[in-house]
């Protein structure tokens, strides 16, 4: 077997199996998006973590998209060796590529950006829907408890929320001994971090397993632009 065949066949295979990961982001997206009780309950406070910055539902929808259009390309283009879907493929995973450096580099270099930036759009959904709307209401329970954290910022945050408005206390979260009524002077006595620094606490302190998983999906893109590109170089000579 020459070297292009078997760099065709892995092409190929390679990018079947991110097809059906894609498959299975898109049905998980949907799940989330239309049953994200179920899911937290499954998942509990990692995934209620991620779901405070994101919507973990359309943003597994748009990364199974993303993850199907890629497999096909891939595929197809390896498969009928054709110049023109090897190029796109290329174009498309170097343009991830370099967006997820530039969204590593603001991570970790403007991670006070990315607070302000997060706290504009994560704030006002604890203002206007923590205690009214139950889905949102769970995903922050489920994050306070799992990671010993209040709101955002801080027991602030809920100030102005639903919840505050009816009860006039804040979440038994926001007070180190969880009382039922969480005052703002025993609020402000607990001192209970933010979910946002606490979150970056636990990546920090996991930074090993983070940094390699990130490097492994980069040595996998690298490896996939690396062989597509080889193969489009070889078309190019027959």
């Amino acid at each position: 077997m020459s070297c292009f065949t078997f760099l065709k066949v892995t092409m190929v295979i390679f990018n079947l199996l991110i097809f059906l990961c894609g498959v299975s982001l898109l049905g998980v997206g949907i799940w989330v998006s239309l049953d994200g009780a179920s899911f937290l309950k499954i998942f509990g406070p990692v995934s209620a973590s991620a779901m405070q910055f994101v919507n973990v539902g359309y943003f597994l929808i748009a990364a199974g998209c993303a993850l199907l259009v890629l497999g096909f390309l891939g595929c197809y283009g390896a498969q009928k060796e054709s110049k023109c879907v090897l190029i796109m493929f290329f174009s498309i995973l170097l343009i991830i590529f370099i967006a997820e450096i530039a969204a590593a580099v603001v991570a970790l270099v403007y991670t006070s950006l990315a607070e302000n930036l997060l706290n504009t759009l994560v704030v006002p959904v604890i203002q206007k829907d923590y205690g009214q709307q139950s889905d949102i209401t769970q995903v922050w329970n489920s994050t306070m408890e799992g990671l010993h954290c209040c709101g955002f910022n801080n027991y602030t945050d809920f100030e102005l929320s639903p919840f505050y408005t009816k009860y006039h206390h804040f979440p038994s979260f926001c007070c180190k001994n969880q009382t039922a009524v969480c005052s703002a002077k025993d609020a402000q006595e607990a001192g209970v971090q933010g979910c946002f620094r606490q979150l970056l606490k636990d990546i920090r302190t996991n930074a090993a397993v983070v940094g390699g998983v990130a490097a492994g999906f980069g040595a996998l893109e690298l490896a996939a632009m690396v062989v597509s590109m080889y193969l489009y170089c070889q078309l190019d000579k027959a």
